[in-house]
């Protein structure tokens, strides 16, 4: 399927969720450094939110939670997140997808993501840009000559 346009929206939002995926894929790997933590604002009505009944009863629309002292078992996936948490002594196992996530945000070094609620929609997405040759009446062109020495 051939786009109409570029929606450079979704690629921005995709981007941008690449950055926080990376940051807390270090965080899983090698925890918090310094005082860097994190206030992450999770969509509870995305149909791949995992979060118990009793806290989606008391956030039924959206929660957020904060990384930095009390929290355990963070594992990041391709397509989200999950960690073990602590609501009023009660533990919970909280599991996002990164589209859900609605902002990220890291006070310590003023850093903050605010992303759309729309969900990407993959059929939407345009193609992978292919290295084809073009055919009659296409020209290639060597960006050797503008390079300097």
């Amino acid at each position: 399927m051939t786009p109409t346009e570029l929606n450079y929206g979704q690629m921005m939002q995709r981007a941008l969720r690449s950055v926080m995926a990376e940051a807390l894929g270090s965080v899983a790997q090698h925890g918090l450094p310094g005082n860097h933590h994190f206030y992450i604002t999770i969509d509870t009505q995305h149909p791949e939110t995992d979060i118990p009944d009793w806290l989606r009863a008391e956030y039924p629309e959206q929660i957020t939670i904060v990384l930095q002292f009390e929290y355990s078992d963070l594992e990041v996936s391709e397509d989200g997140f999950g960690v073990r948490m602590s609501f009023a002594d009660k533990p919970a196992m909280i599991y996002a997808p990164f589209d859900a996530v609605l902002t990220f945000v890291d006070p310590s070094v003023e850093f903050g993501l605010k992303f759309d609620a729309t969900e990407i929609d993959q059929e939407e997405a345009p193609e992978p840009v292919k290295d084809d040759i073009p055919e009659e009446g296409g020209e290639v062109v060597s960006l050797d000559q503008f390079r300097k020495n």
